[in-house]
């Protein structure tokens, strides 16, 4: 079957009513978030409107409805990653939630003075300032993998930096925010696995669960993390996926109704996972938006739309590098649906408002990940990044938007 681009724009409801201004809207930021189809607003809608209530609190019917709901979107996003079992998803505020939660519940149990965290030269922030923390309250040690000038890892590093019964969790991007960097996840843990395999592994899967099926029992990873508001689904909600005997050995995060088993002034006991992690009313129209989000990912085809964004990022990668001055950061073996660059004639920041006048939207600065910055000496980029609904003229309006700015800052 065609994919049929037009068809699916038309869902978005805020890029079919700025596709008939003059100056068509090029929404080009779909790595910060995506924009969200009608079958999401009305899901989120619909509960507002027919059966709000909280959830497990009430014998009555629409609390009955409305735990139902938020039950079939915690089993929607276990198929969605392969899962074994529906109590291994936790949810979360989002991606960094996700890794706090892992670094902090599992980090304060087992972590103990010079013991070591591997992390990537390619991570967002969350997946940086999380285990830093952690390590400097445990007394651990951060180590990096480097990456290569071409934006892909060093991984001939990894048996130098990984050492059996010191390094104690491994945590890295699937696909890189900035450069688009597709790691070979599943090869990555197999070698740590074979160097020791007590390692907890830990994805950051944010920019990779909108695109790529993902199957967490085949590549063998201990935990993984990814947002809605990336997958065409709310802010505000995301999934911590953790291997079930895993869960069960940490204590909890937050305190609060839900996550106990008996309370008494003198002891607490507490909930089997997931319940365990989910102290408090939850964001429940975000969760059924994340459920519905899955369904219309479902629905599209998760294969076709990463083909489509594949061939959307081969025609901009091309266009692009026609433009005088311009240069694309990295130049990986694989990458996602992204390109990072910047301009000899301009700052960033300039190029990027410049484009807004013209109704195009990027992204400008360091993209949450200050050190890949530094790593290539610059000091932000320009980045333009592609969904389900991206279309080629959005390229062509990208490119006339550059060729202006180079002729307005070559005045």
């Amino acid at each position: 079957m065609s994919y049929d681009v037009e068809k699916i724009r038309s869902q978005f409801p805020v890029l079919a009513l700025h596709d008939k201004d003059p100056k068509p809207f090029a929404f080009l930021d779909s790595t910060a978030t995506t924009q969200k189809p009608e079958f999401v607003i009305d899901a989120m809608d619909n509960f507002y409107r027919k059966h709000y209530s909280s959830i497990k609190r009430g014998v009555y019917t629409m609390a009955a409805q409305t735990t139902d709901a938020y039950e079939s979107a915690r089993k929607k996003a276990a198929k969605f990653i392969n899962a074994k079992r529906e109590s291994e998803i936790i949810f979360t505020r989002g991606t960094t939630a996700s890794i706090n939660l892992a670094a902090w519940s599992y980090g304060r149990k087992f972590l103990k003075p010079g013991d070591e965290i591997v992390i990537s030269a390619l991570e967002h922030h969350a997946n940086i300032v999380s285990w830093q923390l952690i390590a400097e309250e445990r007394g651990a040690k951060i180590k990096v993998i480097p990456v290569a000038d071409d934006g892909d890892l060093i991984l001939e590093k990894i048996p130098e930096l990984v050492v059996p019964g010191k390094t104690k969790i491994v945590a890295f991007t699937q696909i890189s925010n900035t450069i688009g960097t597709e790691n070979p996840v599943k090869e990555i843990i197999q070698t740590i696995r074979h160097i020791d395999p007590s390692i907890k592994i830990l994805i950051d899967a944010a920019q990779s669960a909108p695109h790529k099926k993902i199957d967490v029992q085949d590549l063998d990873c201990d935990f993984l993390a990814f947002s809605g508001h990336k997958m065409y689904g709310p802010t505000g909600i995301g999934v911590l996926y953790g291997k079930y005997e895993i869960l069960e050995s940490m204590p909890p995060l937050e305190g609060g109704g839900e996550m106990i088993d008996q309370v008494t002034f003198e002891k607490t006991t507490f909930a089997l996972p997931p319940e365990r992690f989910e102290a408090g009313t939850p964001p429940i129209a975000e969760v059924i938006g994340l459920g519905a989000a899955i369904d219309w990912i479902n629905q599209v085809g998760i294969e076709a739309m990463y083909q489509h964004e594949q061939e959307i990022l081969k025609y901009a990668e091309e266009k692009l590098r026609e433009i005088p001055g311009l240069h694309i950061l990295g130049n990986p073996k694989h990458r996602g649906s992204l390109l990072s660059f910047t301009l000899d004639s301009a700052h960033p920041h300039d190029a990027a408002t410049l484009l807004d006048e013209d109704g195009i939207a990027v992204r400008s600065g360091h993209h949450c990940a200050q050190t890949v910055m530094q790593r290539f000496c610059v000091p932000a980029t320009i980045r333009a990044s592609f969904g389900a609904y991206t279309q080629k003229w959005e390229i062509d309006r990208l490119v006339e938007g550059l060729l202006r700015v180079n002729r307005i800052f070559s005045l």
